[in-house]
């Protein structure tokens, strides 16, 4: 009888004390579910704050200077017109500045590929006397704002016979120390056993250097290239001081231009953001096409 009783309390007890734990099972899906709603909602409405402007840029773009004017944040122009992309590309030298862009930034983004891993591998790789030294200075020239060196800069391209040429325009950026810092670290970060074999077999050090090495640090060249085609494309500075010839003048000195009022009177709103627009294509081009690469250092991982 008391067996009997202790197993009936049992069977009675036990749904009674487990029932709880669905209810705090429960209590905590519903709270995670609450909170990655918010979480959702905040990153959605952070998302809708960053990509606003680019949205009215390029909705302008496409309306009349007049409706641009009354309504410069609609994002549905009363009319839709490509006047603006019409008047850029026969009204102006926009294809002209486009090029010499182009150009330029061709020509940068591959020195800076080549020289920068040089130069990184030779400070992460090579020992030579006052190597702490130059590290030490390229870190001291990262520190430097780069507007304190525009009248050196000119100095220099002025004494050299480069003022208003391809040359005095890219020569300049063809290194940058930034690039170099980031080639070193990616360089210290692949085990030097990698090479040892290729040294065993009688290559050299830019042998090396070019077959063994650089294939692996597909990673941060890729990241070198969007960085390198990003300030290039994107710089101003520079060019103001290094060229005056309308037919050397970049997009950015163009766009520039056109703000200050240089095609006609009014706003000009989208004639302005039209040129914005077209900007941007190139490097949003590019980034999507090697976010996912960006300084992926598992790639090419060796493991000793």
């Amino acid at each position: 009888m008391t067996a009997t009783s202790t197993v009936a309390a049992s069977a009675t007890t036990s749904p009674a004390a487990s029932a709880p734990r669905p209810a705090r099972r429960r209590r905590r899906t519903t709270g995670s579910i609450a909170a990655t709603s918010v979480s959702y909602a905040i990153l959605v409405v952070l998302a809708v704050v960053y990509i606003m402007p680019f949205l009215i840029q390029v909705a302008t773009s496409f309306k009349t200077d007049a409706d641009a004017t009354a309504n410069p944040v609609s994002l549905i122009p009363q009319v839709w017109t490509t006047a603006a992309y019409t008047k850029l590309f026969v009204n102006s030298d926009f294809p002209i500045w486009f090029m010499n862009s182009a150009i330029v930034t061709v020509f940068v983004t591959l020195g800076r590929v080549f020289f920068n891993s040089l130069a990184g591998y030779a400070l992460a790789r090579l020992h030579f006397r006052g190597r702490g030294f130059v590290f030490a200075a390229l870190v001291a020239v990262m520190s430097v704002p780069m507007v304190v060196l525009l009248i050196p800069k000119f100095l220099v391209i002025n004494q050299l016979g480069m003022y208003d040429s391809y040359s005095g325009m890219i020569l300049p950026l063809l290194t940058d120390a930034a690039g170099v810092f980031i080639m070193k670290g990616f360089f210290e970060s692949i085990p030097a056993s990698v090479e040892e074999q290729a040294r065993i077999d009688g290559a050299g050090t830019f042998r090396v250097f070019w077959s063994i090495v650089l294939p692996m640090a597909r990673p941060a060249l890729i990241t070198i290239i969007i960085l390198s085609f990003q300030g290039s494309w994107n710089e101003l500075a520079h060019f103001i001081i290094s060229t005056q010839d309308p037919s050397l003048t970049t997009l950015t000195k163009g766009v520039a231009g056109l703000a200050s009022g240089q095609l006609s009177q009014g706003s000009q709103y989208p004639i302005k953001l039209a040129a914005a627009a077209i900007m941007t294509i190139p490097v949003a081009v590019l980034f999507f096409i090697f976010q996912r690469r960006i300084m992926n250092s598992s790639e090419g991982a060796v493991k000793e």
